[in-house]
């Protein structure tokens, strides 16, 4: 434990034998600070959501890009979860998962032994943090691994809820189960963090009152309580101005373009490795990698999903490129910037003011407010025109298909509402199976690691 937390803070040369040396971190406010540091170092590193949980993973499978027979990636875009690759990059998503989640719960332990070493307001703020990271880390091994959430699938067996602090066998749970405990965290978390509201830049790499607000409003429609969602994402709608709207002046300088939006993130994983050549940029968006390994879409799809060419999300040759090697364009969002002290610099988003105007428009029961709330992003997303009410289940799924490319959200989407096709990335026009009603489970819920559920059968 001592060596997994070490690895990440790297302010203590700790030696992983001695347990005495893990009380010692917890010591000091400045070893404390250090530690939950160390925990979001975790989150924005390429096993979490510096990479498998944005970048890469939910997208490929959503069929974001144009993956044929050649493509390495071709396994994860078949939903062939058995593959040996596939089922290995699973296995590590599982494994930082609840590697993140057994440090968080020993650091609320060793929190609880060591009165006093922190003021009262950093130690809420601090266990507040933590809750809400442990809750989100949940959810998302829920939707991954976790059963279609309806209301037959809903009381299905689904995954481990962890809160122990040494290590033990945590049961699985019925899906409605671990979204009790998730909503329970978040709660707490809420009370805890509740007494700042105040909004700087530095606080969208932690949770804070507002992202566990705008976290318990992506996970109350997922569990399809709309009232709850909705009352949720309209804290962030009525507090928009703490989280402004890009604009164009953001997209026309060219050399430092906020093409992630900034401005309007709740919550972002910060990742250094972002740019590098071991990163995501270079590793799979980069227009000098061969057809068979580079993650982009097809250029007919792509045209399609944008038929207006002003939109922030695809002009401006911001967001996508078209270099001479290539006949279709690459996805730039993640390209480093000339100005390195930009505050939004190896960052990707995980929360946008965009996704809780959508939780709006989806959950308002007044049709012609709901579609003002789509208007809205509509709108500032440099589309002029707007839609009717009657678009607007059918604009909804446009606007995730076209909001969240490297953000990992559009597959939750489809699952969440039981899509059984979805626009294929290998054809401009046509459609990928999921499956029949009864079917979708194959495509949609990746099966639990066998490192985790062999060991359970003996």
């Amino acid at each position: 434990m001592v060596a997994s937390l070490s690895s990440c803070t790297k302010f203590l040369d700790l030696q992983p034998e001695d347990k005495l040396l893990e009380t010692q971190v917890f010591n000091s406010a400045k070893n404390i600070k250090a530690n939950l540091n160390g925990i979001y170092v975790k989150l924005g590193g390429s096993t979490l959501y510096g990479e498998n949980l944005t970048l890469t993973i939910p997208d490929i499978l959503a069929q974001r890009y144009n993956i044929g027979t050649s493509n390495v990636f071709f396994g994860y875009a078949q939903h062939r979860y058995t593959d040996g690759g596939v089922a290995g990059k699973m296995s590590e998503i599982w494994a930082n998962g609840y590697s993140t989640i057994f440090n968080i719960n020993r650091f609320m332990f060793n929190l609880d032994n060591a009165p006093g070493i922190l003021d009262a307001k950093t130690d809420s703020t601090s266990r507040g943090e933590v809750l809400a990271i442990r809750a989100m880390m949940h959810f998302d091994l829920l939707r991954l691994f976790g059963p279609m959430y309806n209301s037959a699938d809903s009381t299905l067996q689904s995954i481990p809820y962890n809160t122990q602090s040494e290590v033990s066998i945590s049961p699985f749970l019925p899906a409605n189960d671990v979204m009790n405990h998730i909503l329970a965290d978040l709660n707490k978390a809420e009370g805890l963090l509740s007494a700042d509201k105040s909004m700087t830049f530095d606080k969208k790499f932690r949770f804070n009152y507002y992202s566990v607000k705008a976290m318990q409003a992506r996970v109350y429609l997922y569990r399809g309580n709309k009232p709850e969602a909705l009352a949720a994402a309209m804290v962030l709608v009525q507090n928009s101005t703490k989280f402004p709207w890009v604009t164009l002046g953001n997209m026309n300088d060219k050399a430092n373009a906020d093409k992630i939006f900034s401005s309007e993130m709740i919550l972002g994983a910060y990742n250094p490795d972002l740019y590098l050549n071991t990163g995501g940029q270079a590793r799979y968006f980069a227009s000098g990698l061969a057809d068979n390994s580079i993650l982009a879409p097809l250029d007919g799809r792509l045209i399609a999903m944008f038929p207006e060419t002003s939109d922030f999300r695809y002009g401006f040759d911001q967001l996508w490129g078209k270099p001479v090697n290539k006949n279709y364009k690459t996805f730039l969002k993640y390209a480093d910037i000339e100005d390195k002290a930009k505050l939004y610099r190896n960052t990707i988003p995980m929360l946008k003011l965009s996704e809780m105007y959508y939780i709006a428009a989806e959950c308002e029961p007044n049709q012609t407010t709901a579609i003002g709330y789509l208007n809205t992003v509509r709108l500032n997303r440099n589309l002029g025109t707007p839609v009717s009410a009657q678009q607007l289940t059918s604009e909804l799924t446009k606007e995730y298909q076209k909001e969240f490319f490297g953000e990992g959200q559009l597959f939750y989407y489809y699952k969440r509402n039981n899509f059984t096709a979805i626009p294929s990335g290998t054809s401009a026009t046509a459609n990928y199976t999921m499956g029949t009603a009864s079917t979708l489970r194959i495509k949609y819920v990746v099966p639990i690691p066998s490192p985790e559920s062999e060991p359970r059968k003996n």
